[in-house]
């Protein structure tokens, strides 16, 4: 097992549950899986996640569940128990059409909203409830009423990772993947010379410069994204001769050291068009870890962040989730119907990144 990455204390320091453990057996019987993590994981890991990746199973299969894994999570969730794997967009679109009745959103709490809000008949469980966000903390429904009142008529897109109630305040929701898209199409909607953008003020400005519309920034950071440095991206390029790919939520001087610049989903887009021999993936740890399952050829040079909400999701918070179905996300109905719209209109726009 790859061994570049530390172990992480939240997973590599979990005992087995009573009467789960590891044996030869087992490793046989998962040996293709095994196989697929091993440059992923640190080698000490996959004895510890195997025998909840075996309890997993068959458990979510007697419930009848459907585990929805964001690009972040790590290794031996995305590909150990996961049903769905994708974006904030390709998770949202997974609620609304997924036949499953019970809904593990492995994520953060954002994402569980998006998930109930378009599958309001369906059972959404996250894992552990104090997985959040720092965008999404950064601006609450009352900011967004005060932003109105100070520009009357300018349509609200919101990024998607804010609050059902933030949400619910805006006209349109996005994700990085459509966000040029959505904010266009709501400007020439509207007809107004400007919108206010919410609430990453990156991400904003990557927008502003892909459109060239007037946008009315607030002053949101990812703790992730935003603790790149220009610096730390030349260096990534110069000591290892490394091509550059950097999310929007990455601060300007980053984005353009960069090579490309898009969202998750379009940055393993351009691997597959490039091709590239090395490259940094200026973004979460986790993203990088799970694109190198994909692109075996191509060498990940690190910087990266992990995201301390995503690591708050684990094997064995999962396994309680299905074993004691708790952790149940719930939305008021007045604010789960306004916010319904928004996110329905980014649905509607689909996938876009143009950068």
């Amino acid at each position: 097992m790859a061994d570049g990455r530390p172990a992480s204390p939240a997973r590599a320091g979990v005992p087995a549950r009573p009467g789960m453990s590891w044996s030869p057996e087992l490793e046989a019987r998962y040996a293709e899986l095994g196989a697929r993590l091993e440059p992923l994981l640190p080698c000490l890991e996959w004895p510890l996640h195997l025998p909840w990746i075996d309890a997993i199973r068959p458990l979510k299969r007697e419930r009848g569940a459907g585990i929805m894994a964001h690009s972040y999570q790590s290794p031996e969730i995305f590909h150990g128990v996961a049903d769905v794997t994708g974006d904030s967009l390709a998770l949202a679109r997974a609620a609304a059409d997924c036949d499953a009745q019970l809904i593990v959103l492995a994520g953060v709490h954002f994402m569980a909203e998006s998930a109930k809000i378009l599958a309001p008949d369906k059972t959404v469980l996250i894992p552990d409830l104090e997985a959040g966000c720092s965008l999404a903390a950064s601006i609450t429904a009352a900011d967004v009423r005060g932003l109105r009142e100070r520009h009357p008529g300018a349509p609200v897109v919101s990024y998607v990772n804010t609050s059902a109630e933030v949400k619910a305040e805006s006209d349109a929701c996005c994700t990085s993947a459509n966000a040029t898209r959505v904010v266009e199409a709501m400007a020439a909607a509207s007809g107004s010379s400007k919108v206010i953008f919410l609430p990453d003020r990156f991400l904003g400005h990557h927008v502003a410069q892909q459109t060239g519309i007037d946008l009315v920034l607030w002053d949101g950071r990812c703790e992730v994204h935003e603790q790149f440095t220009a610096q730390q991206a030349r260096h990534a390029r110069e000591r290892f001769d490394a091509k550059l790919v950097a999310h929007p939520e990455c601060p300007p001087d980053v984005q353009d050291e960069a090579d490309f610049v898009g969202s998750t989903t379009a940055m393993g887009a351009w691997l597959e068009r490039e091709q590239p021999s090395r490259v940094a993936l200026i973004t979460e740890c986790s993203m990088a870890d799970n694109l190198r399952a994909r692109f075996p050829k191509t060498e990940f040079i690190k910087p990266c962040n992990l995201c301390p909400h995503m690591q708050r999701i684990t094997l064995p918070n999962i396994h309680a989730c299905l074993q004691e179905l708790k952790h149940e996300v719930v939305v008021p109905p007045e604010i789960a119907a306004r916010a319904r719209t928004a996110l329905e209109r980014m649905l509607a726009v689909g996938r876009h990144d143009r950068a």
